[in-house]
């Protein structure tokens, strides 16, 4: 397993911002219902089948719409992985859970882009979750043992970041920003991080 590296202060992990904007009356309304009197190793559960079960990813369903922030995600029911990872750590981030992004360089197509997950502090200590989404090939399961993500970089290329970063990547927020469509979006990805 890799061994993942926290790249800001704990408390970082806990702050809204425009895309995590745990401050929606919406999020705050499903974070609620989600985590129940649930204690926290629980509420991070029913959160995440929630976003990998019940939140489309966008090209999954071959949905034009992009989406990004936490709270457009949540009332639209679908976003590409990067934006389900922000709604994943707003609902996490409102019941008080430390959640960061990370990161994988993947084969796509004729080349590589970026996938973004998250990673959650739960018991002292840093896990990774994908909210992809399961599909035939692809079956990530919530795990503070084993990691058991919806990807693995195993071919020649492809990258595991090992980093948690409290807030998304910059340069995908910008290509997302721009772009008109899911597809537009995974054309002009980039396919590594810059540090």
């Amino acid at each position: 397993m890799l061994s993942l590296i926290q790249k800001d202060d704990l408390n970082k992990y806990l702050e809204p911002s425009k895309l995590v904007d745990y401050n929606n009356p919406g999020i705050q309304g499903k974070a609620r219902e989600l985590a129940g009197d649930h204690g926290q190793a629980e509420t991070a559960k029913a959160i995440y089948h929630f976003l990998r079960d019940e939140i489309d990813h966008s090209l999954d369903i071959g949905c034009g719409q992009v989406t990004c922030r936490a709270s457009e995600v949540l009332k639209e029911g679908h976003g590409l992985c990067f934006a389900k990872s922000n709604l994943l750590a707003a609902l996490l981030r409102f019941t008080e859970i430390p959640t960061g992004f990370c990161y994988q360089t993947l084969k796509h197509e004729d080349g590589f882009v970026l996938h973004g997950l998250n990673a959650v502090y739960l018991n002292g200590k840093w896990f990774r979750l994908d909210a992809r989404g399961n599909v035939a090939d692809v079956d990530a399961q919530f795990s503070m043992y084993q990691e058991s993500l919806a990807f693995y970089p195993t071919e020649d290329g492809e990258k595991d970041y090992p980093y948690i970063f409290s807030k998304p990547d910059e340069r995908i927020l910008k290509i997302i920003g721009e772009s008109k469509s899911p597809e537009e979006i995974m054309k002009t990805l980039p396919s590594v991080l810059n540090w």
